[in-house]
């Protein structure tokens, strides 16, 4: 027996017994107002929530912020140029150029300002990361109030690769300089519908 084999075999020998995790019961926290803390909570962190009422809303709002000419890629068929994510091709290297990429979430969550995102949604896992602007698309009703709410919501779904994003790329260094879109997004707008 090798000397790690020999350590490994005493910490496992000297394991203290399993235990259940404790159960975390969720707060009752105010539903009534999670469109708003939601709002207030991405804008403290740098990004934006719009309440819109229909696609062309959405659309007409980015087409008035980001100029003809610039790339867009959308994996929503209500917004144009709306890209099957099959059709985006493997190469994450052909997504250098995105000005822009408009993807649904599946939920947001009222505590923190992010958005539950997974590659069903992403088209490629590089797109919500690699492109200058992020814009996500969530209806409004579907705001959880905490964290603890999210996980209980994702539960056991099957997924390849899930993320919260929550707003733009961001750091700051020692003199608390916060700098934005230092290695992603410079902006992130979450359209509530």
């Amino acid at each position: 027996m090798t000397s790690r084999e020999k350590i490994l075999a005493t910490v496992k020998k000297n394991q203290p017994a399993g235990q259940d995790l404790p159960e975390i019961p969720l707060s009752s926290t105010e539903t009534s107002n999670l469109i708003q803390q939601f709002v207030r909570t991405l804008g403290n962190i740098g990004g934006t929530a719009i309440e819109v009422n229909n696609w062309s809303e959405i659309h007409s709002t980015l087409a008035d912020r980001f100029p003809a000419g610039t790339r867009w890629i959308s994996t929503i068929p209500g917004i144009e140029p709306a890209n099957s994510p099959a059709g985006l091709g493997y190469d994450p290297h052909t997504f250098e150029n995105v000005t822009l990429s408009i993807l649904k979430g599946h939920f947001g969550v009222a505590e923190n300002g992010a958005v539950w995102i997974t590659d069903e949604c992403m088209g490629d896992r590089a797109l919500p990361f690699i492109c200058e602007h992020l814009a996500l698309v969530i209806r409004a009703e579907d705001i959880l109030p905490t964290m603890h709410h999210a996980y209980e919501k994702i539960g056991t779904n099957s997924y390849h690769f899930g993320t919260f994003i929550a707003g733009p790329s961001k750091t700051a260094d020692i003199e608390q300089s916060l700098v934005l879109g230092a290695h992603g997004p410079k902006s992130m707008t979450v359209f509530l519908i």
